[in-house]
Order: C-alpha cells, then sequence, then structure tokens
C-alpha cells in the first residue's frame, strides 16, 4: 500500500489568533484549513487547481480567503508536504506591504 502525505500546517494558533480578532473571518479560515490539511500538492501548479486565486509574491503563496477579505501568506515545502503560515491580514493590512520587510 502506498503512503499519501497530507499537507501539514504550520500553525492552526495564527488562524485562531486572527479570528478571535476578526470574528467574520472564522468559517472562511476553518474551510481553507480544512481543504489543506488533507491535501497532497506536488506543485503550485497543482495547488491553483484548487485554489485559483493563490498567488506567488517571492517565496512566498498568498491565498485569497473570504472573497479577497483576508490574505494569508505562507511558504510552501511541497516536497515535504509542510505549509508555514507567515501571517494572516485584511485585504488593507496586506495592501500596505509591511509583512513583505519582515
Amino acid at each position: 500500500m502506498r503512503y499519501i502525505a497530507t499537507m501539514r500546517i504550520i500553525s492552526h494558533k495564527k488562524i485562531r489568533d486572527f479570528f478571535k480578532k476578526h470574528a467574520a473571518s472564522k468559517k472562511p479560515l476553518e474551510a481553507w484549513f480544512k481543504i489543506l490539511r488533507h491535501a497532497n500538492y506536488g506543485s503550485f501548479s497543482d495547488l491553483r487547481k484548487t485554489f485559483a486565486g493563490a498567488d506567488q509574491v517571492g517565496k512566498f503563496t498568498v491565498f485569497n480567503i473570504g472573497g479577497n477579505k483576508y490574505r494569508l501568506i505562507s511558504a510552501i515545502h511541497y516536497n515535504r508536504s509542510i505549509l508555514y503560515i507567515r501571517e494572516i491580514l485584511t485585504h488593507e493590512e496586506y495592501n500596505e506591504n509591511a509583512w513583505k520587510e519582515k
């Protein structure tokens, strides 16, 4: 039997912390998490089949969440099936571009 890895997401705490501040983000973030944790993407092009609105910004993958109200910035290691959540921002915070300087 062949083992198929699922995506390990580090860390769910960032999601919980964000929706404590932005209650309306809870359902879309949890839906995103549920899809990703059961996924196995070999590349960005594979990921785009599920998340057509995802973009590569430098070395990061940026997801549009909740009808583009929120942005989740991540680093994905496809070869290890690990996604690191760098930041979750409102669309307005994302447009300020301060996250790129961290």
